[in-house]
């Protein structure tokens, strides 16, 4: 009778631990299925259909961090940095040691030239899984190579191009 309560309550919590460690490994197979499709509509140059893949992706299952990144990469392509760091930020507070996510940012902020802000990123990586992980490398071989520099024959003089 006197431990009748305590076990009630140490089963309730480990149920209600069990149940969210479930909840959160299991991933909506359409959601899946979507995500296929954005990545191959990526993979052939198509990033609208592709981030139109990803959106329904997560309209499906919202919990699914997957394709946060999946998003981001294709705003990426789109050459959208500051939005593909607002998805890679977004898959952070779902998990916040994604590696996955927290190079993303810190190549996203190289493209744009955030190379303090990058170098934030190589820290943490660096704390989260040491020098030689393949997230860690990428992002520092991305802030050695620096932000894109475009020059004059990377623009087109028909598309208007002006004097400041």
């Amino acid at each position: 009778m006197r431990f009748g309560p305590v076990a009630a309550a140490l089963s309730l919590v480990v149920a209600v631990q069990g149940s969210m460690g479930y909840a959160q490994q299991q991933v909506d197979p359409r959601a899946e299925a979507l995500v296929a499709d954005g990545q191959a509509a990526l993979a052939m140059g198509q990033t609208q259909d592709a981030i139109d893949a990803f959106e329904a992706a997560l309209a499906v299952d919202p919990g699914y961090t997957q394709v946060y990144l999946e998003l981001a990469e294709a705003a990426r392509a789109d050459g959208l940095q500051g939005k593909a760091i607002h998805y890679y930020r977004a898959a952070q507070e779902r998990d916040p040691t994604n590696l996955a996510a927290i190079s993303g940012e810190g190549e996203a902020l190289v493209e744009k030239g955030a190379l303090a802000a990058a170098r934030e990123n190589l820290e943490r990586l660096q704390d989260l899984c040491g020098e030689t992980c393949v997230e860690t490398v990428q992002l520092s071989a991305a802030i050695d190579r620096g932000p894109p520099v475009m020059t004059a024959d990377m623009v087109d003089p028909a598309e208007g191009v002006t004097q400041n």
